[in-house]
């Protein structure tokens, strides 16, 4: 069984069966592929949108390899707010082999995280946040490419279930593998993550940063649009 730092913080940088019904109703995917600074990868698969337990949800798979860890997250989120309905994990390292569910309730501003060994399960605990819904540390990022008419100063408050108020704090050029753009930066108080989504129509999250524990970055490498079948 992993630490829970370990499954913590892959979660903040990057689940067993799914439940209810579910019916593809999107036309296209959006597949966004990241280096990982120190080492490894990420690849980001929004699947469009679907019904799940007879509601409209947005699929999106996020996975994230490096050496010899890999870490498969499905996640199903409200179309509208992007938080969280279920989370299902598939996580390998070496020899290890774990799955993880999260389910949350996001009236109740609540979540239940079970982990599973060979179907068994092993371990269950239970999250709660103060002052609204938790979000999902993997789709925040994305999310914020919804938000209009940003500028310097624009602020919002975001739970992990922990509280950060998340702040435009400049406009600046980047350079990443993909290309230069011109950039939204994002800032976390406290400091925990910093993000760049680029200003144009696409608002593509191109550089993640985490500058709490473990530091890290992702940097996107490459964007692929592709209409289904």
């Amino acid at each position: 069984m992993f630490p829970k730092k370990t499954i913590v913080f892959w979660s903040v940088i990057c689940a067993l069966l799914s439940c209810g019904r579910i019916s593809q109703a999107a036309e296209q995917t959006e597949t966004i592929f990241y280096n990982i600074s120190p080492v490894g990868t990420s690849v980001y698969r929004d699947m469009g949108l679907l019904e799940l337990r007879g509601k409209p949800a947005r699929k999106v798979i996020f996975s994230t390899e490096v050496g010899g860890f890999k870490d498969t997250e499905t996640i199903y989120s409200d179309p509208v707010t992007w938080y969280p309905f279920r989370v299902e994990r598939d996580i390998t390292m070496w020899l290890h082999e774990e799955d993880i569910v999260e389910e949350y309730n996001i009236p109740a501003n609540k979540g239940a995280i079970t982990k599973f060994q060979k179907g068994k399960k092993i371990e269950q605990y239970f999250l709660e946040a103060k002052g609204g819904p938790i979000h999902s540390a993997i789709l925040l990022p994305f999310s914020l490419r919804k938000e209009n008419n940003l500028k310097v100063g624009w602020s919002c408050n975001i739970r992990l279930p922990d509280e950060y108020k998340v702040t435009l704090s400049s406009i600046e050029d980047i350079t990443v593998p993909a290309g230069k753009f011109r950039a939204y930066h994002f800032t976390s108080v406290p400091s925990k993550f910093e993000i760049w989504i680029t200003t144009d129509s696409l608002r593509l999250p191109v550089k993640i940063k985490g500058v709490g524990g473990i530091p890290y970055a992702l940097v996107m490498q490459k964007r692929i649009v592709e209409n289904k079948k």
